[in-house]
């Protein structure tokens, strides 16, 4: 990756985190004040790189749109995001009492108002999209809720499944669907929000997949390697290494095909700058 690529993706992560930020508190506004819209705003608004929400208005800059058009979208797709990851700690499913240095949403606002929110981000996040008007905006919420029922949920079905289950998991069934179907639907809406067309789709597509498995990869190399429904635990480092390198070259290749070096630096930095 040259320098100046990654001097590009800095300076648009610079630009639009904040309003990133922003436009997910307005996001919460709505919700009457009092427990639920803490317990959301503490699962939303944490401490995080905002890496999905940047990948839909890079996907829709690299598609020749102006990311701003793609803000509703962007805040959707990290409200769905926290969704999960509230979700997934909670004790019923991970049991994780700290997530990014701090204590999980269960473990501050209790485990009923954590599942309540969760559920609450989920649907602010699909019914804002469904709301932002235009006919990308309803393709994008389809998308979206698709990435959800047909990604996240069966991923997370499968990695729980797989504890429980003698001999190696279809690992990489597990982090295309719980990991990379979301990234997928992140690209996708970026393009859409652009109305890009079908080829440019394709390779938004095509980007956001392998994007995702090399997140995930490094996920696993990062982590202990204890769980079963690792690719390290399976395969060993070397090869989980490896098996990233080649995700991320894939979608190195992709963002260089749209002409984009912000996505060509993310792709590297999901992998490379995190192991």
């Amino acid at each position: 990756m040259s320098s100046s690529a990654a001097n590009a993706s800095g300076a648009f992560a610079a630009l639009w985190r904040p309003r990133l930020d922003e436009a997910l508190l307005d996001l919460i506004s709505g919700l009457p004040q009092g427990r639920l819209r803490e317990a959301c705003a503490y699962g939303l608004l944490g401490p995080g790189k905002r890496l999905r929400p940047l990948l839909v208005l890079a996907s829709c800059e690299a598609a020749g749109g102006e990311p701003g058009v793609a803000m509703a979208a962007a805040c959707a797709v990290e409200a769905v995001h926290a969704f999960s990851l509230v979700h997934d700690d909670l004790p019923c499913m991970d049991d994780d009492d700290e997530r990014r240095g701090r204590p999980t949403v269960h473990v501050v606002h209790g485990e009923a108002t954590a599942l309540l929110a969760g559920d609450a981000l989920l649907a602010l996040g699909l019914g804002s999209l469904a709301a932002a008007g235009g006919a990308w905006a309803a393709r994008a919420s389809a998308c979206l809720a698709e990435a959800t029922w047909a990604g996240l949920v069966p991923g997370q079905v499968l990695d729980l499944e797989a504890r429980d289950t003698v001999g190696p998991p279809d690992l990489e069934t597990i982090h295309r669907l719980k990991t990379g179907r979301l990234m997928e639907a992140a690209c996708l809406l970026g393009g859409f929000a652009a109305e890009a067309d079908a080829a440019r789709l394709d390779v938004l597509a095509e980007y956001g997949r392998e994007l995702g498995l090399a997140f995930q990869l490094a996920d696993d190399l990062l982590d202990d390697d204890a769980d079963p429904a690792s690719w390290v635990a399976v395969h060993g480092r070397e090869a989980t290494r490896k098996a990233g390198e080649a995700a991320v070259a894939r979608a190195v290749a992709a963002a260089v095909t749209l002409g984009s070096s912000v996505l060509e630096a993310f792709a590297v930095g999901a992998f490379h700058r995190r192991v």
